[in-house]
């Protein structure tokens, strides 16, 4: 009885001993292009979630209905590059020249898009739902939305809150005399 107890204890402690690799099936690492030459590649259709794009060339590269959800886009150049219908959603998009691109029916919701500039952009159709833009690209892009995404059904300019009156920090702090002068007495502020 003593051996089997003591065979038992072995065999656990070397089960234990030694840990299973890791299997993510449903999760394969995500793509990294860093600092790669990838103008004029088509990745149209391809599932490219959560890849990292940064300090990347993809001039002239095919990204039609592909799946971006969560990719990082950063210091990279997008002359001429064809985002049509491709899903962004989540997407951190930063310090990115969008110049001649196509982001017709592109889906760009909860997307991140500081300090990204758009020079003669298509956006026919885009969904920018909730994404983060600042008032100055908003009022850019505002000019030439226009169209419904084919997936979401969203407007393109209510996606963009064309012609909403947003306040300045400055006129929402106005509302607030107590924020602007805490110091200041009750007769002051009425």
């Amino acid at each position: 009885m003593f051996f089997w107890r003591s065979a038992a204890w072995l065999l656990a402690l070397i089960v234990c001993s030694h840990p299973f690799p890791a299997q993510a099936l449903d999760y394969p690492p995500p793509l990294s292009f860093s600092n790669a030459e990838l103008s004029r590649k088509d990745f149209s259709g391809q599932n490219l979630r959560s890849a990292e794009f940064s300090n990347t060339n993809l001039e002239s590269t095919n990204f039609a209905h592909a799946e971006m959800q969560g990719i990082v886009l950063s210091a990279s150049v997008l002359t001429k590059t064809n985002l049509h219908g491709a899903n962004l959603t989540n997407a951190l998009i930063d310090q990115i020249k969008f110049t001649e691109a196509d982001l017709s029916d592109a889906i760009l919701t909860e997307a991140i898009l500081l300090r990204s500039t758009f020079d003669r952009v298509t956006i026919t159709g885009a969904d920018f739902s909730n994404a983060i833009l600042d008032r100055a690209q908003v009022k850019e892009l505002c000019e030439i939305a226009q169209g419904v995404n084919s997936k979401t059904g969203v407007d393109t300019q209510e996606s963009l809150g064309c012609g909403k009156q947003t306040p300045a920090i400055g006129d929402v702090l106005s509302m607030f005399p107590r924020l602007l002068s805490p110091f200041a007495s009750r007769e002051a502020v009425q």
